[in-house]
């Protein structure tokens, strides 16, 4: 079977949000995958992009019925401005006739300015996820993911995040096997979870202003194996437990126990990346036993411990140099 995968553009459309995910497809197809690519605008007509450069489209928004995929890019304009009204016209009829339908980064506001995004789970690039929330109140933004699925419904996060979507859904398709051979082939790791963090715990967080808890944070970041049970880290702090918990609230919105667990998670992702089995990550991070891991990451990223291994450690392989 033909899939059609078929991208939207528009006067302003983000340059790699269209054509990042139409390399994927494209290197799928060259690699056996059953697709067809097309680039549609609002008549036809060729576009220009965020880069100044120019597309040429090979069909009309009206043209496009059947198609198996509609991917729909962003812009830098859709966050702060209404979307083109032709395509907010045209994205009923994609969903509809189609058997699926994605946006890249600030797409997502174009699915949610036509509707299709109200009662649904959602989320676009880091910056612009409190605007989509406070724009369309019946979306349920989730602003740390990579890319989500509701249904028949993705959205994903800014550029990178769309290639990340794209391999998901070339595996979604064609399988585990297509999409690693279409990584290797960028030279890209096999798509991270949508359920990861756009951005590391460190980096997403405010930096508290307050000493002694600054410095327990970087003693969780140094050292994520060690004792962070909540008796020990008020007393490393010379704080009482009931205030170490307010100073977490008032400064990281999160509790001591909830920083500890994502800050191991991230460790372990980043051993079991670096080719550590899942017994020494769950013991090394601070986890502790396998099926303490195996919980963390499926509550987490929805994927087991051995499946996130097992596509980072087949993306390194194919990527060392041969002794041979």
């Amino acid at each position: 079977m033909i899939r059609e995968i078929a991208v939207a553009v528009y006067e302003g459309v983000r340059l790699l949000d269209a054509t990042a995910p139409l390399e994927v497809f494209s290197t799928a197809r060259d690699l056996g995958g059953d697709y067809q690519l097309v680039l549609c605008s609002p008549t036809g007509d060729a576009v220009t992009t965020s880069a100044g450069t120019s597309l040429t489209v090979n069909a009309a928004f009206a043209d496009i019925r059947g198609a198996h995929t509609v991917l729909v890019p962003g812009s830098a304009h859709l966050p702060h401005a209404p979307a083109p009204r032709e395509l907010v016209a045209a994205i009923p009829a994609f969903v509809q006739s189609s058997h699926r339908i994605a946006s890249v980064c600030t797409g997502a506001f174009a699915l949610a300015e036509a509707g299709i995004l109200d009662g649904r789970r959602a989320t676009t690039h880091w910056r612009h996820t409190e605007t989509l929330a406070r724009a369309h109140p019946r979306i349920t933004v989730e602003p740390d993911a990579i890319y989500v699925r509701d249904g028949s419904v993705y959205t994903s996060a800014g550029v990178s995040a769309g290639i990340d979507l794209a391999l998901a859904l070339v595996e979604e398709d064609e399988g585990a096997d297509l999409a690693r051979e279409v990584a290797r082939d960028l030279v890209v790791f096999l798509q991270r979870p949508g359920g990861q963090s756009q951005f590391s715990v460190a980096s997403r967080l405010p930096r508290p202003r307050h000493a002694p808890l600054r410095a327990l944070l970087d003693q969780i970041l140094a050292n994520p194996a060690a004792d962070h049970s909540l008796p020990a880290m008020a007393a490393r702090a010379a704080l009482s437990v009931r205030h170490l918990t307010r100073l977490f609230r008032e400064h990281l919105a999160t509790t001591p126990a909830a920083f500890v667990e994502t800050v191991r998670l991230e460790a372990a992702q980043a051993m079991l990346e670096s080719g550590e089995s899942v017994t020494q990550a769950a013991h090394r991070s601070g986890l502790g036993s396998d099926e303490s891991l195996r919980r963390v990451f499926l509550r987490h990223l929805g994927v087991t411990p051995s499946a996130y291994r097992a596509r980072f450690r087949t993306a390194l392989s194919a990527a060392a140099p041969s002794n041979q």
